[in-house]
């Protein structure tokens, strides 16, 4: 009987201890919710370090691209508690600030990041609202840009630098003006070869043409509007913009058929399936360009470019996402512990290594960096022409009116002055609802 009581005593000491020892890093973990691409599986492999020095699990969450934002939205509409961080696109900066689905980061941040060592558009595109403001909401996480793949086999082929100088009068080389794109795009345009010269972004779906439009538009010298008054009509309905449209809408005769319906998807399969000279996309696909299992023509022969310059400017648009943290997280504490060790250099160093794109100045600027892949060096010259859509909580409305308007311009259901016209009667009308322009 003796020895049963002690062990019943034994049993019930350990049990107090157990219970009354408190909870640990050991017993949490952190969820990360973000769209389902290569991305989003560099950071899973990453955190794996975050868990070895801390013992915090961390859950990488990824949703499908066309379902991503309806998700989110879905859960902070419902207060959920399920995604501790989200990595978000910019223009979700003003909606989830606004709407205090975001936590404030601002004293956090100036307390415990230095600011300084992150590419001052990175901040401003996704961490600071109102832009201008120095309110943060987030920190970056994947900072992209829109760049062109093209065939090096092409370009470098002796009849064909030949053939283009005597036609153009210039070498054959990737262009630096949307003029030489033009002309090399119609240059490789060969129907009967089942080749044509380029494949750019003509989506209606979400920002697709927006995205592909906007960067000609403003190197064109035009705008969406006046940031500081909202002021839209005389600045997005231009002649320059109107210009740009044309122009825009033009490459379409050296695009594939089915062009009007190309986004980052299309854009890279029309390119690996040997379809088009050159291909507009995200830098951040860019693997799927020289990985040789999924573009088995040219994986080894592509070089890449950056956005050209236009007549008036040259600007080049943004992509990526920034890291904020749920109003409705219970880990908040540790979410924070999680972004500043993301921001550490070594860490970066090791995220640029996977294949992210990282916003930190020095590791950006970095030889390794540029060397790492074909595309870096391209993707770091972009950095300084970087520019963003309208990241005010109405964006949502406001690319509606872009998008369901460029897509009318391009298929000939409206000129391109109704279509740009009709944009500013639309954004006005949004901005004066929202009370934008009360005294």
């Amino acid at each position: 009987m003796k020895s049963v009581h002690n062990s019943l005593v034994l049993l019930l000491v350990v049990a107090f201890v157990f219970v009354s020892i408190p909870a640990t890093h050991a017993q949490k973990s952190l969820t990360i919710v973000w769209a389902e691409w290569d991305p989003a599986n560099y950071l899973q492999e990453l955190s794996k370090d975050f868990t070895a020095e801390t013992g915090v699990a961390v859950d990488v969450i990824q949703i499908p691209w066309p379902s991503f934002q309806d998700k989110v939205f879905t859960a902070f509409v419902g207060k959920s508690d399920l995604y501790d961080i989200v990595i978000g696109d910019s223009q979700w900066l003003g909606r989830n600030s606004q709407g205090e689905n975001y936590i404030n980061l601002t004293d956090w941040i100036n307390e415990n990041i230095d600011v300084d060592s992150i590419y001052g558009p990175a901040m401003t595109a996704f961490a600071e609202y109102p832009k201008g403001s120095g309110t943060y909401w987030a920190l970056p996480a994947e900072v992209d840009a829109a760049g062109y793949v093209y065939r090096k086999d092409l370009f470098e082929d002796p009849a064909e630098m030949k053939a283009f100088q005597e036609k153009y009068g210039y070498a054959l080389a990737p262009p630096k003006t949307y003029d030489q794109l033009r002309d090399i795009a119609e240059f490789f345009t060969r129907p009967e070869q089942d080749l044509y010269g380029i494949a750019t972004w003509y989506s209606k779906e979400y920002d697709g043409i927006t995205m592909g439009f906007q960067q000609v538009m403003w190197s064109f010298g035009g705008a969406y509007g006046d940031a500081k008054n909202y002021k839209v009509d005389g600045y997005i309905n231009t002649d320059d913009v109107a210009k740009a449209l044309e122009f825009y809408t033009g490459l379409l005769k050296f695009s594939p058929p089915d062009a009007p319906n190309y986004y980052w998807a299309e854009t890279l399969g029309a390119y690996n399936s040997g379809k088009v000279a050159m291909a507009m996309n995200y830098f951040a696909f860019f693997p799927g360009v020289v990985d040789p299992k999924s573009n088995e023509i040219s994986h080894d022969k592509s070089g890449f470019f950056i956005a050209p310059a236009g007549p008036k400017g040259h600007y080049i648009s943004i992509g990526g996402q920034g890291m904020s943290i749920s109003s409705y997280s219970k880990n908040k504490d540790l979410a924070k512990q999680y972004m500043k060790w993301f921001m550490q250099k070594p860490v970066q160093e090791k995220w640029a290594a996977l294949g992210g794109f990282t916003p930190h100045k020095e590791v950006l600027q970095s030889d390794t960096f540029k060397m790492a892949t074909p595309f870096n060096e391209a993707f770091a010259a972009s950095f300084p022409y970087l520019r963003d859509f309208w990241a005010v909580p109405e964006y949502a409305e406001l690319l509606e009116a872009c998008q369901t308007n460029w897509s009318e311009a391009i298929s000939g259901i409206k000129s391109a002055k109704d279509a740009l016209n009709a944009i500013a009667r639309k954004h006005e009308e949004i901005f004066e609802d929202a009370g934008y322009y009360d005294e």
